[in-house]
């Protein structure tokens, strides 16, 4: 027999926004076992990538801004794990290249931690705030000393 569904939610399941682009996302202790097991296959194609099964979700209607428990998005998720095609996708698609998870931090800042100038390029071109959420996207570039991204943000090294 499973949890109760406030356990699981405890336990790290997602939030599920209630239509696209919402501010008033459902609690994850409101939803389905089901609905839980989904949301984190879905979270699991963004991490790992699957772009193809991630788009058929998307299609079909889940909010292209869902977020975990921590407040992470898809975008954040692909982003902060180097898939570039999914986070294409996900941007073609709608995602909000600026939201910020619970610990404030952005996915573009995530890219630049990580150094992948591909998928910073990407939310660049996109719209994607350098100078939002702590540190930001600028300040982890200086952190850690990725020139090229402080190039693309138009920041000259110790302005």
């Amino acid at each position: 027999m499973g949890l109760p569904q406030q356990q699981q939610a405890e336990q790290g399941q997602s939030t599920m926004e209630a239509q696209p682009h919402t501010s008033n996302p459902k609690d994850a202790s409101q939803l389905p076992p089901e609905a839980l097991d989904l949301a984190t296959k879905l979270f699991d194609f963004a991490r790992q990538g699957k772009t193809a099964e991630l788009l058929q979700y998307i299609s079909a209607g889940i909010p292209v801004n869902l977020t975990n428990h921590k407040g992470d998005t898809l975008l954040m998720l692909a982003s902060y794990y180097g898939n570039l095609d999914t986070v294409n996708m996900l941007i073609e698609k709608g995602a909000d290249v600026n939201v910020l998870n619970e610990r404030g931090q952005s996915p573009i800042a995530g890219a630049v931690f990580k150094g992948y100038d591909d998928i910073v390029k990407a939310m660049v071109e996109k719209g994607a705030d350098v100078y939002a959420g702590q540190p930001n996207a600028v300040d982890s570039a200086r952190m850690f000393k990725r020139e090229e991204c402080l190039r693309m943000f138009g920041v000259e090294e110790g302005a």
